[in-house]
């Protein structure tokens, strides 16, 4: 028996509403080809998203963060002999190299398997579903989750506890979490959250509150800090950059103490003395010389 015609116009009206809620169908990414991608959350469901190129810096432009680099590479490389290896946290002030430090790893070591998936701190909640795409995958990969910040309750803050602690959702032999941080701990501090705190025995232990924000940092299994130069530091990285892109455009410029003290204002008037500062100001500098001397 036909149905009749307004029924028909209902149940195509349905099923275009359904339709935009379903994710497109993707094909599944190559990786032998891709090295990184990028989770993207639909309502219903996820898919992996490739990323064409990855651009960034190369680990030698990564100046003045050569312990964080050693640390890091060091367990990567661990890691993609197939050996015991640590989920890591960077954490630190903005422009110091964590997010650099990790895209430049798979710049360095794609050829030997390594691979990055990058999801948004929201879309943690999707870790199951991502560990399920490249469980069975002979690469290996860095579930990287940039600038991460948490309150305490969060789903995707639950979510992350669980897969580093592997009591749920492990974590298969071919996957680690990289992830950046302003926050040491990922989650703000506050003054209140050491009222809790109390002395037995002449030791300090502290409150409920402080040991459940330090709980998911202490998963990790390697904690790395980028902390702000000293002032020497960033003059030094300064002039390392200033040499580097004048001898790229092919008129090596002289550093001078002049040079140095406009750095040091550059810096000043940031607020800030950073591997990203000190970069910037000798863009600006290379840039200004280039063109006078060719003007």
């Amino acid at each position: 028996m036909p149905l009749d015609p307004d029924v028909q116009d209902q149940l195509r009206r349905v099923l275009a509403s359904l339709e935009q809620l379903l994710p497109k169908p993707v094909a599944r990414i190559d990786w032998s080809r891709c090295h990184a991608a990028n989770w993207k959350r639909h309502s219903l469901a996820g898919y992996l998203e490739p990323v064409p190129s990855v651009e960034g810096a190369e680990l030698s432009d990564l100046l003045g963060i050569d312990e964080q680099k050693r640390i890091v590479e060091g367990n990567t490389l661990q890691f993609l002999a197939g050996y015991p290896a640590n989920n890591v946290l960077l954490w630190g002030k903005r422009g110091t190299g964590k997010s650099s430090l990790v895209r430049a790893l798979l710049r360095a070591h794609s050829d030997q398997g390594l691979r990055i998936i990058q999801v948004d701190k929201d879309d943690l909640v999707s870790l199951p579903a991502i560990i399920d795409e490249i469980r069975d995958q002979p690469y290996r990969f860095l579930l990287f989750s940039d600038d991460v910040s948490f309150e305490v309750g969060e789903s995707s803050y639950k979510m992350l506890k669980s897969a580093l602690d592997g009591s749920v959702y492990a974590l298969p032999d071919n996957a680690l979490i990289y992830v950046t941080s302003n926050r040491r701990h990922l989650i703000p501090e506050f003054d209140i959250d050491n009222l809790g705190a109390m002395r037995v025995n002449n030791e300090i232990h502290h409150g409920e509150t402080l040991e459940e924000k330090a709980s998911l940092s202490g998963r990790f299994g390697i904690w790395v800090g980028f902390h702000a130069f000293s002032q020497e530091e960033y003059v030094a990285v300064a002039r390392q950059w200033a040499e580097r892109l004048s001898r790229k455009a092919g008129i090596p410029l002289e550093w001078t103490a002049q040079a140095e003290d406009e750095a040091i204002d550059w810096a000043h008037r940031k607020n800030d003395r950073s591997g990203r500062i000190a970069y910037q100001f000798a863009s600006q500098w290379v840039g200004e010389n280039l063109l006078r001397q060719r003007g």
